[in-house]
């Protein structure tokens, strides 16, 4: 008893001069931000779904990540983020609602019985990070990933429509990862996780994730990323070729080289290049039984004519020939895809309107998308405009 007395007494201190210091230390910045979009893409093929997912087997496809609807006005995605910013912590609440956000936060769709979560699908992120030196930060929570080139939030991407890289990779985690920064100019990051885009973990087998950053000169940041999980539920029967792969004898890995390079004031280069692979995948379409690879390469480029207009384009190749992830052709087999993006940045409201009108074309390696008489082709080619308004 008087351990714990003296125990108490402690913490009691503790918390005591913390709340002291706390009276002298600079006050907290609390900062409200967020965004909504809206789109118009047509379709060349005019299909008569009006999707420009295409088809997969006998399903709908997946060659879109978020603007799914042809030659039909849509929302996106509608954000709100609150950020509280210390000198020791920050805490960040990001919601997100409407179609995007069902389709990025789908893994939280899950409640921690198995049931249908609810409020759950609104957290695009909620983490806190603590500041433990100037060097060292540790985060916890879920937050997005730090793989790929692109991110969920349209005012932040050049492009409206995201690559097949990003569509096939991990869009968020939940767990413990921490950072420290070498220099200005170098920084590592290290974390476990629950698994890859889900809220609860299917097995007792956490994720590692890692990243290195290093900026060779001015303008120039290379990012080396990297995860490898088990995603596998133990004694679970595969739904592709109905044989069981236990928890023990299944792996996922990604590893992703992003770089950018500011070679002008006006000029922009990026390069996203990314190899996986995985086996027995429970939590993503069955996953093989036996190890299958895939990957992909995307150049960005953009040049900014004025403040207020510029013009980019997006080339990209992905390979899923092995149909280890869920892009295929028209049959439900493995794919591969080349697509060309080209969209302009307009920028109007004293900043806070976006408007992006884009072209873009994809070419599969065999029969994906369907036209309006019902017949199929190879390739889809879709022109429109996305506004955003953002604050």
């Amino acid at each position: 008893m008087k351990k714990a007395i003296l125990l108490i007494n402690c913490l009691f201190l503790v918390f005591a001069a913390q709340a002291q210091d706390s009276t002298t230390a600079t006050p907290g910045k609390f900062t409200f931000s967020g965004y909504m979009d809206t789109y118009y893409f047509g379709n060349f093929n005019n299909p008569k779904s009006q999707s420009n997912l295409g088809l997969n087997g006998s399903s709908v496809g997946n060659a879109r990540a978020f603007d799914q609807k042809a030659g039909q006005f849509g929302i996106g995605l509608i954000q709100a983020k609150a950020v509280y910013s210390a000198s020791k912590v920050d805490a960040v609440m990001d919601l997100t609602f409407g179609t995007f956000a069902d389709l990025g936060n789908y893994g939280n769709n899950v409640g921690l019985l198995g049931t249908p979560g609810s409020t759950a699908l609104a957290i695009k992120q909620a983490y806190i990070v603590f500041k433990a030196t100037d060097k060292l930060s540790f985060t916890a929570g879920q937050f997005g990933t730090h793989i790929g080139y692109e991110v969920i939030d349209a005012p932040l991407n050049y492009n409206y429509s995201l690559s097949n890289l990003f569509n096939n990779g991990p869009f968020y985690h939940i767990g413990l990862k921490a950072q420290y920064a070498f220099s200005d100019k170098a920084s590592l990051m290290l974390g476990l996780v629950n698994n890859v885009d889900n809220l609860v973990d299917n097995n007792k087998k956490k994720g590692l994730i890692g990243q290195f950053f290093f900026s060779p000169v001015s303008g120039w940041n290379v990012y080396l990323n990297g995860i490898v999980s088990n995603e596998a539920s133990k004694d679970i029967t595969n739904p592709n070729n109905s044989v069981a792969v236990a928890a023990d004898d299944a792996m996922y890995q990604l590893f992703d080289l992003t770089t950018t390079y500011q070679i002008s004031p006006k000029f922009f280069l990026g390069l996203n290049a990314a190899t996986g692979s995985q086996k027995g995948d429970y939590q993503n379409y069955g996953g093989p039984a036996t190890s299958k690879s895939w990957g992909g390469v995307a150049v960005y480029t953009n040049y900014a004519f004025t403040d207020k207009f510029g013009l980019g384009a997006r080339y990209e190749t992905f390979d899923n020939k092995n149909g280890a992830r869920a892009l295929t052709d028209a049959a439900g087999l493995g794919a591969s895809v080349n697509s060309i993006t080209i969209t302009g940045n307009i920028t109007a409201a004293d900043g806070h309107v976006l408007l992006k009108p884009e072209l873009r074309i994809d070419s599969y390696s065999a029969n994906k998308f369907e036209k309006n008489d019902g017949s199929l082709t190879t390739s889809q080619a879709t022109l429109g405009m996305a506004a955003i308004f953002k604050f």
